[in-house]
Order: structure tokens, then sequence, then C-alpha cells
């Protein structure tokens, strides 16, 4: 019964189905489907390979990016080529900035010495110098008319009172040269100013205010982007001189036994030797380097930790002479238990205490400069960041605005941090 009503249908007697008409289409038949696309022609593998660097800088069609996609599956040299260009290519359109790491000299410097020691080796205490002049000069080289007369403002603070310069990049620079050339002369270089203050050979007259105010007035015109090469030719003379010489300055010390690093610098109302003065000097290049980079809107880096810890020593070095002499001036209190302290011994002391990877730990001495900083006589703690402490002795934040973590004595923790505030200068 079941097999005469469903008879089943074979390969001959099925009928052929028409398509169904639609509501939709009015009616009508549905189109016949569009025939599938020609399969691309196969490449050989030499064009496929030719093709490589154009697939690496997205330069093929879409054809043949599909060909060469499937042939690296099957083609491991044909793979590793296409790796190795793809991944030059990041390197020509990388889009992260091309200016160099302003520690790239250094580390490469340090990396060349540990397999081959200088021929003339720079000093320890000249390394500083050298790192920053050679920093800045960096800074200088690509700068046009623009830049080079953009406005700069040079502040420090005299007594209680912040004050200010305004000059431009080049009168930076042509700053910096004048200075210099105090460590010039102590070496036995010509004074950049020529007779223009008064010196004599060897003993350059002139503080670095007056020195720098003298020479900007001795050009006839604002200086430009010409002071840059004598400023140049200068430091390199500079670094040269201690290097050749083994330190040495002057005929005769080496057969002394002397120390060169203690031939005294004059700053005219005062003097450093020349280990310290080319610190001092390594100090100012990085604080007007910022001042330059900040005028043209320039990001500039902190020396390297074992060059800022060096300056940051010396500023606290030089605070119980400064602090002597505010408290001569009227300008520091003499505390509420000051006392005579015989010279070498221990007195009343503030903990300086910096931190960063600059820092360290000093005992200032408050009552006399010839006494020691001790811990056990220790009236009050100062902890302040390396860079921070760096922008408080160069006059950029005052000793109010410091970011200071503070204990101990109120006046002896202010007459310190305005004696840092005062090392600034012109």
């Amino acid at each position: 019964m079941t097999e005469d009503r469903f008879p089943e249908n074979t390969g001959a007697d099925r009928l052929p189905r028409t398509p169904h008409a639609s509501v939709a289409d009015g009616g009508l038949p549905r189109p016949a489907p569009e025939p599938a696309a020609p399969a691309p022609p196969r490449l050989e593998h030499p064009v496929l390979k030719a093709l490589l660097g154009a697939w690496a800088l997205a330069a093929c069609s879409a054809e043949e990016t599909a060909a060469v996609e499937d042939h690296l599956g099957d083609c491991g040299a044909c793979a590793d080529e296409a790796r190795r260009l793809r991944e030059a290519v990041g390197l020509l359109q990388r889009p992260d900035s091309l200016d160099l790491d302003p520690g790239l000299r250094t580390r490469v410097l340090e990396s060349c010495l540990d397999r081959r020691p200088p021929r003339i080796p720079v000093p320890d205490w000249a390394m500083a110098y050298d790192a920053e002049t050679a920093r800045l000069d960096a800074l200088l080289q690509d700068f046009g008319d623009a830049e080079w007369h953009a406005p700069v403002r040079l502040r420090w603070f005299r007594g209680q009172d912040a004050t200010s310069r305004r000059t431009t990049v080049a009168g930076v620079i042509a700053h910096l040269l004048a200075v210099d050339g105090l460590v010039a002369v102590a070496l036995g270089l010509d004074d950049p100013l020529g007779p223009a203050t008064g010196g004599t050979a060897g003993k350059p007259a002139g503080t670095p205010a007056e020195r720098t105010e003298a020479f900007w007035e001795a050009s006839h015109f604002p200086p430009t982007r010409s002071v840059r090469g004598p400023w140049r030719e200068q430091a390199h003379a500079v670094v040269r001189t201690v290097s050749s010489s083994g330190g040495t300055t002057r005929a005769g010390e080496a057969e002394r036994g002397e120390d060169p690093g203690t031939v005294a610098v004059p700053y005219g109302d005062f003097e450093l030797p020349l280990r310290d003065a080319l610190v001092d000097r390594a100090f100012e290049c990085w604080v007007h380097a910022v001042d330059i980079a900040e005028a043209v809107d320039y990001p500039y880096d902190p020396p390297a930790p074992r060059h800022l810890r060096g300056m940051v020593d010396l500023a606290a070095r030089m605070l119980p002479a400064v602090l002597a002499e505010r408290r001569r001036a009227g300008l520091a209190g003499p505390g509420d238990r000051r006392h005579l302290v015989t010279a070498g011994r221990p007195g009343r002391s503030l903990r300086l205490e910096i931190e960063g990877r600059g820092g360290g730990e000093w005992f200032i001495p408050l009552d006399s400069p010839a006494a020691v900083g001790s811990a056990d006589h220790e009236v009050a703690h100062v902890a302040l960041d390396d860079v921070e402490f760096c922008r408080l002795a160069a006059g950029h934040v005052s000793p109010e605005e410091a970011a200071a973590g503070q204990v101990g004595d109120r006046t002896a923790i202010r007459d310190v941090l305005s004696a840092a505030a005062s090392l600034s200068r012109m």
C-alpha cells in the first residue's frame, strides 16, 4: 500500500524544478547566480620572490598580496626573507622621535673606554664639564636664526630677592663663554674678553656678572649664532689642556708633586680650586641649557647621576661658607643656641638629605664654616629631590617654594635653604 502510494523516484522520472515565484520580485523568477571569478594564475617562485620587497612595503595589488602570502606558508626561505624585510620597513617608518637620546654620547664613550682606555684620559673632575658642554652643543647644532634670537630670562637670587636679566639664546652662550674664560685663563689659555675687563695674564678681572656685561657691551651687535664657535672651541681647549697635561696646568707643578686640581680659579670675590671650578661650570652649563631648551620648547634631561651627584656635593660643601657670609651681612639669624666652635670640632648641624640617583646625605655646620657637621649635634633635617635642590641652588625656585621635607629648628632650615638659593648668580 505504502509502496503503491509513494513509488520511489528515480533520476529518470524526476521532474525538473522551476524557480519559485516571489511576491517581492513581482512574480518574476530569481536571477541565475553569477559565475565564480576565475582563480588567479599561479605565479612562479622567482616572480613571488621578486615581489617580497613590494609586499613588505604594502605596495602589491590584492591578487599579488594573496599569492605572496599563500606562498610564504609553503616556502621557508621566502618567509625568512619577508620577515627581515618587514623589520627593515619598521625601522624606516619608525613613529618615534628621531632625536638622539642626550645620554647616548656618554653610553657610547663608556662602552668604548671599557674596551680600550683612552691614550689621553680626561680627569674624573673634568668629565662632567666635558659631558655637559657636549650635550648643550648638540642641542644648538640645528638651531636656525629664530631659535638663536629666542628670548631667555636668566634668574638668580641677590641677597633675599629674586632677580633676573633678559637676553637671547645667543646671549646665554656669550655669558657661558665669558665666565668659562675664568677657567681658561687659569689653564694658561687666552681670555675670550681680551683686555675688556682689565685683567692680566693668568689673572682675569671681574666677577661672572661683570665679565658677562663687559662682553655684551663690547659687542657692536647683539650676539648671534657666531658665538657658538668660540664657546665650543674654548670648551674643547679646556678639556684638551687638562687631559693632555695629565691634569697639570702650569710648568713645574708635576715636578713639585702638586695636585693640579687645587690650582685656584678666581671668580672676582672668591676662588674655587680647578676641580671644583669645572664642576661649577658643568652645573651652570646644564642650568642654562635648560633655560635655552625651555625658550625653544624642547625637552632636556638632567645630567648623568654621577655628574649630578658631584654638582650636589659641591653646592653642599659651599653652604657653610655662604651661610657664614650671610650671617655677617645680617641675612641669617644667629640661632637660639649658637655657640663658638673650635675649628675641626663638631657643632650644631643640619642634616641635608638629597633624594634621587644623584643624591646623598650631608651634615651642614651651622655656627662656623670651620666646624665639622655631626649627626650627634643635629638640630634640623631637610630632605629634597636632587633636581629640586639644584633648581634651588640655581635660583630657579625660591626657598619658600622648594619642595622640601623639614623637621627641627625652623630658623636653621630657613637659613640653609636661603643660603642654597644665594649660591646662584648671573
